[in-house]
């Protein structure tokens, strides 16, 4: 650097906005600046008095002998100047106080009072500000730093220009990390490898950003950062906005399935005057240091004037120990949420720990309503998408989103079933991991059951319907930790409609069907079958469908006497799941062909048992019928009745024969007869092993031959 250019960047300076351009927070903070300015200035001004070789051009690059000695001369320990600006700076802050009084917010003195900075530390600010606001002050501090690549303020230098002294415990105390200035991330300390005197100051490019208007949030966090759903203001929000205005710091809401904990925490915040930063966890970058991000989140509240909301907490428990500390340690208020318990090393401060988050069905009611607007359709409250499907407030808002998007391709109004498609659409991945997902096509017009089986099909949809009413309504709800789940044994032979029948139900209530794969869940070694259930019964916890275990004596099979290690484990894998089912929330089919072989203690823990017997003629006449399709084209020789008589079949080899039955009548080019139903017969007794007995095919005995 040369003599002239720290001389030129003090002589000239940038044209002052027009009057009226600038509105009165940035109008402030410009005053402060000007303020630091002439400071620099007059620092300048003041080095150049006492260079020994003012014209060098290589000034800042090397020590000459002869400022060595002067150095050495010099038996100063510190400088402390006084600058003599007390009386612009008091005329300054006394109008800035009357701009404020007339309702104006100022930024700067606004954050100052959130932070807790004292006068001191806005001048610290201030200085390390100025290289970000005016490029001069590059060269004029690499000139006072008497190094052309140091740019920035250091903390001597900026120590320097507030007027105190560089062995001031208490000033420097300003810089360090548990300060406001630091601990609020508004500057950083940088190259801690130096001495502390020539460390740089650094002010974060948003909080530059934020002293100029700009209110986009910090692009490190604001991925993460998603706005909060409008709720009523009444009941639980009510009860801790008024905790937050008693100075409640930490706030743990425990979530349950169909309930928003962060709309309630900013339904809370609203009340209480504060706002809500409400940042979803879910979407954390892994590659991102935790405690980065937290800090980062913290100044962001700050600068926002907001508490945050953070969670769910599962998503970072596995990255780091601590990793829930890094956000309960803010600064800000906090109000975490998760499904997870509170644990207690999670934070030195004692949380209020909120566990009754609860979301009647009227709310959820309330919630569709607000989101579909004027595109609500008619008798809403009596769809399944508001009593079925549990969802927060705002996966109801894009489960709304979803379904307007569905009506627009089909050219159609809003209506029930595509306000279900989106519900449905809510449903996470994790389960189609460990279970085959069935989406349900099959009405009760498609089922041929005995009377009794239809009855009780009708009452389990009855009872998955009206669930909020009788257990929360009426108060039937069962203690002992048990939880609103419903768990049903389809019991018959196989082929007896045990899996349609389940896939009916799912799809009356407007839920997909989960068919568990044994293959994910059975595990040779010890204890992993429990793991993997544990892992299925979580996922479907979250997840709004009906679960079908089909053979599930495989899993809920009796408990043995203990013999051998064998018989210890096995039993182990039955009472886990005994335990498991009870605290269970969602709605369980289990399908089996051997009821005998189903635990006692299992057994009392049912819901309901629904049977499915081998059918009779009358239900294999309409099995017969139903199973060839109407699209089917029939010859004149079928004789159904015939067939509902003579073979005592289950609807799934029924159906089987008459799939078997098509394929020959297109093979050959005509329409289904007789003579394809009786060799599909035939084809279908030799799978279960059974006798080809003449009297039992009649006068079709012969076409068993070709």
């Amino acid at each position: 650097m040369t003599s002239a250019g720290p001389a030129d960047a003090v002589t000239s300076a940038p044209a002052e906005p027009a009057a009226g351009q600038v509105e009165p927070s940035a109008a402030y903070l410009l005053a402060r600046f000007r303020v630091v300015e002439m400071r620099v200035r007059a620092l300048v001004t003041h080095r150049r008095r006492e260079d020994p070789s003012p014209e060098d051009p290589f000034r800042g690059l090397y020590l000459s002998d002869e400022h060595v000695d002067r150095l050495l001369a010099d038996d100063s320990v510190s400088r402390d100047i006084e600058w003599h600006d007390e009386a612009q700076l008091a005329a300054l802050e006394e109008e800035a106080c009357g701009v404020e009084a007339a309702g104006t917010s100022i930024r700067l003195r606004s954050l100052a009072r959130r932070a807790g900075l004292e006068e001191l530390d806005v001048d610290l600010l201030l200085v390390a500000l100025a290289p970000d606001l005016d490029s001069r002050f590059e060269r004029l501090y690499g000139y006072l730093n008497d190094d052309v690549t140091r740019r920035r303020a250091t903390v001597g230098l900026s120590l320097e220009l507030c007027g105190v002294s560089a062995w001031s415990a208490e000033a420097r105390s300003r810089l360090s990390p548990d300060s406001a200035l630091m601990s609020a991330g508004l500057v950083l300390v940088e190259e801690p490898d130096r001495p502390f005197l020539s460390r740089s100051l650094r002010v974060p490019d948003r909080v530059a950003a934020h002293l100029l208007g700009d209110d986009r949030p910090d692009p490190a966090v604001a991925p993460l950062i998603r706005p909060s759903v409008i709720l009523p203001v009444d009941g639980l929000p009510a009860a801790l906005s008024s905790v937050l205005a008693d100075g409640v710091r930490l706030i743990y809401l425990r979530e349950r399935p169909g309930v928003s904990a962060s709309a309630v925490a900013a339904a809370a915040l609203g009340a209480a005057g504060l706002g809500a930063l409400i940042v979803d966890l879910d979407h954390l970058n892994p590659a991102e240091e935790l405690a980065s991000v937290a800090r980062t989140v913290g100044r962001e509240a700050l600068l926002t004037a907001s508490a945050v909301v953070a969670g769910p907490v599962e998503a970072i428990l596995d990255r780091a120990p601590g990793s829930v500390r890094a956000f309960a340690g803010l600064p800000a208020p906090v109000l975490l949420h998760g499904r997870a318990a509170w644990e207690p090393s999670w934070s030195r401060v004692v949380p209020l720990v909120v566990h009754d988050l609860t979301g009647s069905s009227a709310e959820r009611l309330d919630s569709w309503q607000t989101s579909l607007g004027v595109d609500a359709p008619a008798r809403l409250d009596e769809a399944d998408v508001t009593t079925q499907f549990l969802l927060s407030a705002e996966q109801v808002d894009r489960a709304v989103t979803a379904a307007r998007l569905q009506a627009r391709l089909g050219g159609e109004a809003v209506n029930v079933d595509h306000l279900r498609a989106g519900a449905r659409a809510q449903n996470g991945a994790g389960l189609e991991r460990l279970a085959r997902r069935i989406q349900p096509e099959v009405d009760w017009d498609d089922l041929v059951l005995a009377p009794a089986t239809s009855d009780a099909l009708r009452e389990l949809v009855g009872r998955a319907r009206h669930r909020d009413l009788v257990l929360d309504g009426w108060g039937m709800r069962p203690g002992g930790g048990r939880g609103r789940g419903i768990t049903v044994l389809f019991a018959g032979d196989s082929g007896t409609g045990k899996t349609m029948s389940a896939e009916v139900v799912a799809h009356d209530l407007g839920l997909d069907l989960y068919a568990v794969n044994l293959a994910t869940v059975v595990d040779k070694y010890v204890g992993e079958t429990e793991k993997n259930l544990e892992r299925i019964f979580t996922e479907a916890d979250g997840v709004n469908a009906v679960l079908l275990f089909d053979e599930a004596d495989a899993l809920f099979g009796k408990r043995s006497e203990v013999r051998d290690a064998n018989d210890r484990y096995a039993n182990i894998e039955v009472a886990y799941l005994l335990q498991r089912m009870e605290t269970f929330d969602g709605l369980a089919i289990l399908a089996t062909n051997l009821r005998a072989n189903v635990d006692d203690a299992f057994a009392r823990r049912l819901d309901m048992l629904v049977d499915f017997p081998t059918p009779d003629v009358e239900l294999r006449r309409a099995l017969w019928d139903r199973c060839l399709a109407p699209g089917v084209p029939r010859a004149e020789d079928l004789d159904l009745e015939f067939c509902a008589q003579a073979f005592e079949l289950s609807g799934g080899n029924i159906r089987s024969i008459a799939i078997t039955a098509a394929y020959l009548a297109a093979d050959s080019g005509r329409p289904v007869a007789m003579a394809d139903l009786i060799r599909g017969v035939h084809r279908e007794y030799r799978k279960l092993g059974r006798l080809v007995v003449a009297s039992e095919f009649g006068e079709y005995h012969q076409l068993t031959a070709s």
